[in-house]
């Protein structure tokens, strides 16, 4: 079942004040369900249809980058029958709207873990990946089995494992170097950091990224939110200075 959201929206005027890179902790589909007395499973199939109504509004606004945080490394605590439900939603993800990210130019692509998710999924990965390879449009980033914390960690290996074959000076190491190790590496670090449900913390999404984006918490549930909602964050963005610790421009002699 799809959850129609049929909310135009007004798209932002400032255009070229629009981030580059929004990331999206996507929380709050348990609460959603459990205020509507249905199950918890309901609320993650609500949740789909806001992912689908993001994505799309970001294409038609001309975003050029979109990551969401679809599934952490720690979720795999959750009950089994709640992990199964999950993995055949990503599975009908896959098969339902891989067609139209290719017709739509959009470019996916999966970070995170690949040693956990089964077989078959793992291949929609990979044939998803695949078949946008070469589109220009959007690239659109699914975090599934991704956890920050380990990300880093797994740089600091590779770096350390590379200056004791005497291939690294450790002395020589800069931001830069470290964030080309990183899963995220090719795309810009995030702009705007949006999460809904009313929490305030990054839950170990894209730590070392996100060090001078703007945070937005907003209370709304996930399977609330809306494209509307999500124009006027950008609309709210574009009046951000973004100094990255220089003076305000106006104090600038």
């Amino acid at each position: 079942m799809r959850y129609a959201r049929e909310t135009v929206g007004k798209a932002p005027s400032s255009g070229d004040a629009l981030p580059r890179h929004v990331a999206i902790i996507m929380d709050g589909n348990g609460r959603w369900a459990r205020r509507r007395h249905l199950p918890r499973a309901t609320g993650h199939v609500a949740g789909v249809s806001a992912v689908r109504a993001v994505v799309r509004a970001a294409i038609d606004i001309g975003l050029p980058y979109l990551t969401l945080y679809a599934f952490s490394s720690e979720n795999w605590k959750r009950p089994a029958t709640e992990i199964t439900h999950l993995m055949g939603l990503f599975r009908a993800y896959f098969r339902e709207d891989v067609d139209e990210l290719v017709e739509r130019n959009v470019r996916m692509r999966i970070i995170g873990s690949r040693r956990r998710a089964e077989k078959d999924i793992l291949s929609m990965i990979v044939d998803g990946e695949v078949r946008t390879a070469a589109n220009a449009g959007l690239n659109l980033t699914f975090a599934f089995d991704y956890g920050s914390q380990e990300e880093i960690a797994a740089a600091v290996r590779d770096m350390a494992r590379a200056a004791a074959r005497g291939e690294l000076d450790p002395d020589a190491i800069t931001p830069a170097m470290f964030g080309a190790r990183l899963l995220t590496r090719g795309l810009p670090d995030p702009d705007l950091l949006i999460r809904t449900s009313g929490e305030h913390r990054l839950s170990n999404f894209l730590l070392w990224q996100s060090a001078y984006a703007e945070l937005c918490f907003v209370e709304t549930l996930w399977p609330d939110f809306t494209r509307a909602q999500f124009f006027e964050i950008l609309e709210n963005f574009t009046q951000r200075e973004r100094r990255f610790g220089a003076l305000a421009s106006e104090s600038v002699a």
